[in-house]
């Protein structure tokens, strides 16, 4: 399978080609994105993995890189799960840039993307997130995504409808939470429900509450509700999400 390179989000939602990149560190990153080899099959679970890059999400997104690759780990474990995982970065900084990496394969070329991404001031884009899944899953099967962050600055009833459109598809959303702000949290847990997904929070001074929910999300993406189930035996933050996808039952 042919596999697209790194690009920019656009505004409406449709992916393009970054052309008109700012000098330094984004860059680097393109370049560095462009050097990716295509998956070596097209059996893998697909995971787009979506932070929020403004600012006040430095120490979280310096957590989410070193805390990445276990997610491939957990998918490489996984039976059934074909070619194991492959994971697309997308993150939102500054004054509306907004950029999705190829899809990755590999646990180092991700971390090797994520350190040459410094956080910038900016307000949240997590419309432009939900359509680049949307339209990245007419291409390609994508079956869930992950988004951290910590805010929501935009309106409500347009992330309900795109995240609608995503639970159509099929498309589970695993939305986590860092802090309490009430705003985040409503708007998260809204995205989570619409897409049959599931809403946690997380401590960014305790790692592992993070690295639990993204091998949940993992393990989702590649086996499916059933590979959840086996994780969540041993992992209760997975069983957790479990319940949340369920709506709340036990």
């Amino acid at each position: 399978m042919s596999e697209r390179k790194d690009r920019a989000v656009d505004k409406a939602g449709a992916s393009a080609p970054a052309t008109h990149s700012q000098p330094g560190e984004i860059d680097r990153f393109l370049g560095a994105a462009k050097q990716l080899a295509p998956l070596a099959t097209g059996q893998a679970g697909r995971l787009v993995f979506a932070l929020d890059a403004t600012m006040s999400r430095q120490p979280t997104w310096d957590l989410a890189c070193s805390l990445q690759a276990r997610m491939f780990e957990v998918a490489g474990r996984t039976p059934g799960s074909g070619g194991g995982l492959a994971v697309q970065l997308v993150y939102f900084r500054g004054i509306g840039e907004c950029r999705a990496s190829g899809w990755v394969g590999e646990p180092a070329r991700l971390t090797g993307l994520m350190r040459r991404i410094a956080c910038e001031g900016g307000q949240t884009q997590i419309a432009r997130v939900l359509r680049h899944v949307r339209d990245e899953a007419k291409t390609v099967p994508v079956r869930a995504f992950v988004y951290v962050g910590d805010a929501m600055e935009e309106d409500v009833d347009a992330l309900a409808a795109l995240a609608g459109e995503l639970g159509l598809r099929g498309i589970r959303g695993f939305v986590f939470q860092e802090g309490h702000d009430p705003a985040a949290s409503a708007a998260f847990a809204t995205i989570a429900r619409l897409t049959g997904g599931a809403h946690a929070r997380f401590d960014v001074n305790a790692p592992a509450s993070l690295l639990d929910l993204l091998r949940g999300a993992a393990a989702y993406a590649a086996g499916g509700r059933e590979a959840m189930l086996r994780l969540a035996g041993s992992t209760p933050a997975v069983k957790g999400l479990i319940t949340a996808m369920d709506g709340g039952r036990r």
